[in-house]
């Protein structure tokens, strides 16, 4: 280790005592102007030398004077190449063109199809368009859906959130163009806010997760949108059975400025009461619906500016039942290049949370509330490449939550809705890429966090056994070593905290945001490995584990609702534990590609008063999870794709006794979590028929089947008295879909 260390602190000092130029600038696809995150810039000169844009297409490289040649890679883009001299520091700009041109003249054994990507840090890149012939349910193209399928990822069906290596769903921070969305999930959880014909990239974050990131102890799925096209204008759409959607962008000024909007609609709620005709006051809702928009200006060649918004509501009734939920999110960003090696970002995000829900009052009547929770956020990011062994990422983050109910009833009496609380949120951080030898790399830093409740935190109302600021160092280090191109090893530890938590409530209210008193902990450690066969095979294997600090859980016997006071239901300072196994061998080349994905997992929690203070299994605790993924080229016209998933059922608690009371079938349940749900399984199909396109009209016809086999999967099991045989106890098992099927028709111009 002494060595390494020598050797780096050599290569550092000998790299600033050389003269240097610098070559810096963005790169873009040539037919929509987009900025390309992640293209691979080369020195043919000096092979060991590679640099990646970042996530808004900026790339710096300093080097001495002297003849170089450039080569600039990026996925399904054709390789650009460019002879320089340098002789002082210059501004170069590329314009990427596709291969789509091509695609149809390459043999189909030598295809790729790449829907996920490893970073060097582990991080997980979704090519958003290489996954639309992906089976899904009601054939909608989701990237939640397709995240589900990776290891590490368990999801429960019905539902667009997912536990990530052990984690709570609530400890996952999905950012839209920056924005938090704090509910993404549209009808019951079956669609997903994200619209992917207006998204560009996804990265997911499950370890190693930069500095300039925080707020969450599980993940990061930090989601792009597009641009806008600002070359030429272009529809895109789709007609489904229950869904349709459209987007539309184009320049506003040629080459400086463009826009894209894009908008979604289901009709279930249409079909039923036209088929089953209902009285008026007997009809049904449930349909949603979201709009994306974003605009951006290119002021100068070193200033430009973006605004992005989202908006969307879900709408669940029937009769005097009402559910209706929503996430609106703004973010306006200002990107310049300041020098020719540092990159500014500045980012001002809004971000609303609400639902309107029915529940019944403290008189027993029916009643409206609206809760909601808004976070507004400035951040400032700096990029700044200091030369070829260092790359700096640092900045600061200010984010202020206010949680409240407005306009509520005289009836409704809970202290916990009508006592409005908020939260300040406070970071600076800094990361360094330092590529040490050719072969060792590592990605370091810290954040530095602060929280600042009111007196109104939920814990605050509980005990006074909080301070009212904690303050946080969260320091994260990653080594990656590439024995060779094919071979390559992976460490990491990483510190998260977390400072708000959803509780699921009872009475038909949706997921409730509580700002905590003293912020949750999380530590990792994680290894891993990558070995490349033939560039056609990749295999990735993961070992974790991960502990968790400051849990909050309902006592024994209760369950959260926000007409008790839920500081009475809960109990704080919980710990957590969860390691695990990662497997996943993927197939990138030839007719058929795809992934086998298998993860061995434990998760659990100790909180004193539940179970004895003994640990006990996490509801997402899953030992066994599989999912096989394939495409496979019938045709040039034809693919068939299929999924199948199976993991071991949810922990749960059944009743181990009952007592009869006034009559009544009272039932004793056993320590929590100490059951299990029967296993899941699933098989999905999917063929995709893609007629013969000209250049301006392309088309393709999806038809396919969510659970072909039509397993009744268990969502939920409730417990009761057996109405036939007395004194009996009857299990009922609740189960979404049996078997879906799907035709859809999309359609580009």
């Amino acid at each position: 280790m002494m060595r390494v260390t020598t050797m780096a602190i050599f290569l550092s000092v000998f790299a600033y005592a050389q003269k240097t130029h610098t070559i810096n600038g963005v790169i873009k696809d040539k037919d929509t102007g987009e900025l390309i995150p992640g293209a691979l810039i080369k020195v043919k000169e000096l092979p060991e030398i590679n640099v990646q844009t970042n996530e808004y297409g900026f790339y710096s490289i300093s080097l001495p004077e002297g003849d170089y040649t450039l080569d600039i890679n990026y996925l399904k883009h054709i390789e650009a190449t460019k002879k320089i001299h340098l002789a002082e520091s210059m501004k170069m700009n590329w314009d990427l063109e596709r291969q789509d041109g091509e695609i149809e003249e390459v043999e189909i054994k030598k295809r790729t199809s790449i829907i996920s990507n490893k970073t060097k840090t582990g991080a997980e890149v979704l090519d958003v368009q290489a996954m639309s012939k992906l089976p899904v349910i009601f054939g909608e193209k989701d990237i939640i859906k397709t995240l589900q399928f990776l290891p590490g990822i368990s999801a429960q069906e019905g539902s667009s959130g997912f536990s990530v290596r052990g984690g709570n769903t609530d400890q996952n921070l999905f950012l839209l163009d920056e924005a938090p969305v704090f509910n993404n999930s549209h009808l019951l959880g079956f669609f997903s806010i994200f619209n992917s014909d207006a998204l560009r990239s996804v990265t997911v974050y499950k370890e190693n997760i930069p500095s300039q990131y925080g707020g969450r102890l599980s993940s990061i799925i930090d989601v792009k949108m597009k641009e806008g096209n600002n070359q030429k204008y272009n529809v895109t759409g789709g007609i489904g059975l229950i869904s349709s959607r459209l987007s539309v962008e184009g320049p506003l000024q040629k080459g400086k400025s463009s826009f894209i909007i894009s908008a979604r609609r289901t009709y279930a709620d249409i079909l039923y009461n036209a088929i089953a005709k209902p009285t008026p006051e007997n009809k049904v809702k449930l349909y949603f619906y979201d709009i994306n928009a974003k605009l951006n200006y290119k002021i100068n060649e070193n200033n430009s500016l973006y605004f992005s918004s989202y908006f969307g509501r879900d709408v669940l009734g029937f009769k005097e039942f009402k559910n209706n939920w929503g996430n609106l999110a703004g973010t306006l960003r200002w990107n310049s290049i300041l020098g020719d090696k540092l990159f500014s970002n500045t980012s001002l995000v809004f971000s609303n949370y609400d639902y309107k829900s029915t529940i019944e009052d403290n008189k027993g009547g029916i009643v409206e509330v609206n809760p909601n929770v808004r976070n507004l956020i400035f951040k400032q990011d700096f990029t700044h490449n200091l030369n070829l062994q260092h790359s700096l990422r640092y900045g600061f983050q200010s984010s202020y939550y206010i949680f409240n109910t407005p306009n509520l009833p005289e009836t409704v009496t809970s202290d916990f809705l009508r006592q409005p609380r908020s939260m300040w949120e406070n970071a600076v951080y800094i990361n360094d890429d330092f590529k040490i030898t050719d072969k060792l790399f590592a990605n370091y830093g810290f954040r530095l966090s602060s929280i600042s409740s009111g007196d109104n935190s939920v814990e605050n109302q509980a005990t006074t056994n909080f301070k009212k600021n904690y303050i946080n160092f969260e320091p994260r280090i990653a080594f990656n070593y590439e024995f060779n191109k094919d071979n390559i090893a992976r460490f990491g530890y990483t510190r998260n905290t977390q400072n708000i938590q959803t509780l699921v409530a009872n009475g038909g209210l949706n997921d409730v945001w509580i700002n905590l008193r003293k912020p949750q902990i999380a530590d990792q450690i994680n290894a891993g490995y990558t070995r490349k066969l033939n560039d056609t095979y990749e295999l990735n294997a993961d070992v974790y584990y991960k502990k968790m600090q400051n849990l909050a859980d309902y006592k024994d016997g209760l369950q959260v609702n926000v007409m008790d006071n839920i500081k009475d239901n809960l109990l704080y300072n919980g710990q957590g534990r969860a390691y695990g196994l990662e497997l996943m061998l993927k197939k990138n080349r030839g007719r058929l590609t795809g992934w086998v994905a298998y993860t061995l997992s434990k998760s659990q929690r100790r909180i004193d008063g539940i179970n004895d203070n003994a640990w006990y299994n996490a509801n997402q605790d899953r030992t066994h999870d599989l999912s096989i993924v394939s495409n496979y080229e019938l045709s040039p016209k034809w693919t068939v794709s299929g999924a199948f998933v199976f993991h071991t059922g949810n922990a749960v608690t059944y009743p181990v006794g009952k007592y009869e009371i006034g009559g009544n079938t009272v039932l004793d349940y056993g320590k929590r979590n100490s059951d299990r749900m029967p296993s899941y399984q699933r098989l999905d199909l999917n063929f995709t028929y893609e007629a013969k396109n000209n250049n301006r009209f392309k088309s393709s016809w999806s038809f396919g089947v969510y659970n072909i086999y039509g397993r009744k999967n268990p969502y939920a099991i409730t417990f009761g008295s057996d109405k036939i045989s007395y004194g009996k106890v009857e299990a009922t098992q609740f189960s979404f879909f049996s078997m879906v099927p799907n035709v859809s028709y999309n359609f580009k111009f």
